[in-house]
């Protein structure tokens, strides 16, 4: 039996803290620059990050036009339309939790398509984790009053989204290849800068409230959501079922409250502990592994 790395144990938690926190940083960025802009400079300090790196270690490129398309195109739906939909449905009004909500539907229509797409079958008790995992994230979310009266515009955007990043794990595990991180993080954030640069020029204009809170801001986007928690994504997604990774997006909403509380001083009320307990045990059930057969 081969003993997984320390890193890929621990790579399930430190995405998770990553990812969630994410939600309410990125509303704080929004009041700073408009959603496309937002994600434009964060797309282009990523590379002015990486691209010195790659000087430096020159790590090996994708061998064929198709594994450089491959990349690109996982890059395209995670980055380009999940997160640029998702950007653009919070300005449009929507709230955290009802995008969060949208969002935490990913592992159902994973679990649906990965037999057809990537030949993965969910077992049965994968389907009542994912059942779990839904009603928990769900009481999480609706103990803090999040469904409102939303923008049907922005709620439309943000199933745009959900179809992105669905697609993009889909696609990361029936076509991704192993590639070093820096390699395949600098045409995913190519490709993401390649889209929203001129549509952030072309419908915003591009300015930005600079200011110390700002650079945090941006910083933390920049390093914690694009650099780490991407890379941890993709890495989970290449060395196990694509269900059970997914699954960890039904803990996002809830911890995402969590990290709103001190950040936007949204409250966790106890109901909201509890729905994020039922989404843990659904998500415990669903990364079970079958007993070894004797």
């Amino acid at each position: 039996m081969i003993k997984r790395p320390l890193w890929l144990a621990a790579a399930p938690v430190i995405f998770l803290l990553l990812w969630s926190a994410g939600f309410g940083i990125a509303k704080l960025g929004l009041q700073h620059a408009e959603p496309l802009t937002l994600l434009a400079l964060r797309y282009t300090c990523v590379l002015a990050l990486l691209l010195p790196l790659a000087l430096i270690i020159r790590p090996p490129m994708p061998k064929t036009k198709r594994a450089w398309a491959d990349i690109a195109i996982t890059g395209f739906l995670i980055q380009v339309v999940y997160f640029g939909l998702c950007y653009i449905a919070f300005k449009a009004g929507v709230s955290a939790g009802g995008v969060a909500i949208i969002v935490c539907l990913q592992p159902i229509l994973v679990a649906l398509a990965a037999p057809y797409t990537v030949g993965e079958a969910t077992s049965r008790l994968g389907w009542i984790g994912l059942a779990l995992g839904l009603a928990g994230a769900a009481i999480a979310i609706l103990s803090r009053s999040s469904l409102q009266a939303e923008n049907p515009w922005g709620i439309l955007l943000a199933f745009g989204g959900l179809l992105g990043i669905t697609s993009g794990t889909l696609y990361e595990k029936r076509f991704g290849t192993h590639q070093h991180p820096i390699t395949a993080n600098l045409i995913q954030y190519a490709t993401g800068a390649i889209f929203t640069l001129p549509a952030a020029y072309l419908t915003e204009g591009m300015a930005v409230h600079w200011s110390p809170a700002f650079l945090l801001i941006l910083g933390y986007l920049v390093i914690g959501n694009s650099i780490l928690a991407i890379s941890l994504l993709l890495a989970m997604i290449r060395v196990g079922e694509v269900a059970r990774v997914s699954a960890l997006f039904y803990l996002v909403p809830a911890l995402s409250a969590l990290f709103a509380w001190p950040l936007l001083g949204e409250a966790m009320p106890p109901l909201a502990w509890a729905g994020m307990a039922l989404a843990g045990l659904g998500v415990a059930l669903v990364s079970r592994k079958p007993a070894a057969k004797p």
